[in-house]
């Protein structure tokens, strides 16, 4: 499991738009699971799930991004998981570091921590 956090200059939906851009159509070659947005007046939470398979784990790997504004700025809260190799063995080959890894660098111009 791996988990980045930080703050960023844009809204939540434009961060999740970037994020979704950069993992589907970019060379992450992600796939969206699920997208859930929440809304009320100007605080919105957006929650993403991806996935993408890693060859040199043998699995695929999930990644949920959540997006919020509750405190006045856009916090993004981003966590790996499933991308261990083996039952009792939780070593992932560095797969689920990369895939969070791929928000940070879709947000890289962004992020003001």
């Amino acid at each position: 499991m791996s988990v980045r956090e930080f703050t960023v200059t844009i809204s939540p939906a434009a961060a999740t738009d970037v994020i979704e851009s950069y993992v589907i159509r970019g060379n992450i070659s992600g796939t969206l699971v699920d997208r859930y947005v929440r809304q009320l007046g100007e605080q919105e939470v957006h929650v993403i799930v991806l996935e993408k398979y890693y060859m040199r784990s043998s699995n695929r790997a999930s990644l949920t991004v959540t997006t919020d504004n509750f405190g006045g700025q856009t916090k993004v809260h981003a966590v790996a998981s499933g991308s261990s190799e083996g039952v009792f063995m939780r070593f992932d080959w560095g797969a689920g570091k990369d895939f969070a890894n791929s928000v940070e660098s879709a947000l890289g111009s962004y992020i003001v921590w």
